[in-house]
């Protein structure tokens, strides 16, 4: 008897063992289960620079003599910025006026700085007043700005483009040149620069080298 009732009870409490254990499985994948998340930031800083290159010293072709009356010449500047408004660049010269003949060997002389018929404004070279010596500057290039004209290169046989306008350097002032407003290639944009120097024909120019320094400065916007 004694043994029957134990077959029962373990009988018994395997079957609500298994019961147990179908509802364990049965329930546990619906119970819910605690997460949390975070999130992380990455932020990194890109620096906006610019760069210039080195403008070619330039030698103005034909000499001037008493009689020759026009010169020309050119330089350009590579621009490298990866600011994303660009950048803009201008000229100025050294001395006010920027093309000077030094005293010594002989007397100091030198070109005025071209005067456009409306000051500010650049306008054709269409000769200088015949007593009076001038010169002025001009650019040319993708980014160059509008108003110095439409030309592809200098001119020729020391006569400027008929396509470009120029103006006068005014001393150490700054004259913006060109400028892009996104950011270069790494190749950079080459902004060329003409030169023209005239005398009169009822004046010379005292004999000797005339040298103008010019910098180009370029900045970001």
């Amino acid at each position: 008897m004694k043994k029957i009732l134990i077959k029962k009870i373990l009988v018994m409490s395997a079957i609500s063992l298994f019961f147990v254990q179908m509802l364990y499985i049965l329930v546990e994948p619906t119970m819910a289960v605690a997460l949390t998340t975070d999130n992380v930031i990455v932020t990194l800083n890109v620096d906006a620079g610019v760069s210039i290159s080195d403008g070619a010293d330039t030698s103005m072709a034909p000499n001037i003599s008493m009689s020759v009356l026009k010169s020309i010449g050119s330089s350009s500047w590579v621009v490298k910025t990866n600011n994303a408004a660009g950048y803009t660049l201008a000229v100025h010269a050294s001395t006010a006026p920027a093309l000077h003949k030094p005293a010594s060997p002989g007397l100091a002389d030198d070109f005025n700085d071209y005067t456009p018929a409306v000051g500010g404004t650049p306008d054709t070279w269409g000769g200088v007043l015949a007593t009076v010596k001038e010169f002025g500057f001009s650019a040319y290039g993708t980014y160059a700005l509008v108003s110095y004209g439409t030309a592809a290169n200098c001119g020729s046989a020391g006569n400027p483009n008929a396509n470009s306008k120029f103006l006068g350097f005014n001393g150490g002032t700054d004259i913006q040149i060109a400028t892009k407003t996104t950011v270069t290639t790494p190749s950079g944009v080459t902004t060329n620069i003409c030169f023209a120097a005239e005398q009169g024909a009822n004046i010379y120019a005292l004999s000797g080298a005339y040298t103008a320094t010019i910098t180009a400065t370029a900045a970001v916007i």
